[in-house]
């Protein structure tokens, strides 16, 4: 289970490039497709914000982090998007829960 959640783009582009970066994270990340979910936060900065990419999942080995941040870094740069903060949450497995029963491990 991963979320990739963008701060401060435009619904239009995220809809339009949503697939793309759900295949190519799953790609790296070696996740199923299906367990990728791309999120748009609306959030009204206070102060001078930048651009984040907040990804959320469940730990993998420090490598694959940073290839994961090198291949999202160079599909936002191609957008025209160079200064994009990225930054990983992890999710613990044993307090993932889903409609009130822990989650898997073995599904992480």
């Amino acid at each position: 289970m991963a979320f990739l959640r963008f701060t401060g783009f435009q619904r239009e582009f995220l809809e339009e490039q949503s697939e793309l970066f759900a295949e190519e994270f799953s790609r790296v990340a070696h996740l199923p497709r299906e367990r990728v979910s791309v999120e748009l936060l609306g959030l009204k900065p206070i102060t001078d914000t930048p651009r984040s990419l907040e990804i959320l999942m469940f730990p993998r080995e420090k490598k694959v982090y940073d290839e994961i941040a090198e291949m999202l870094n160079a599909l936002l740069c191609h957008f025209g998007f160079p200064d994009v903060h990225l930054f990983f949450v992890l999710l613990q497995p044993s307090l993932y829960y889903q409609e009130g029963r822990p989650f898997a491990a073995a599904e992480a």
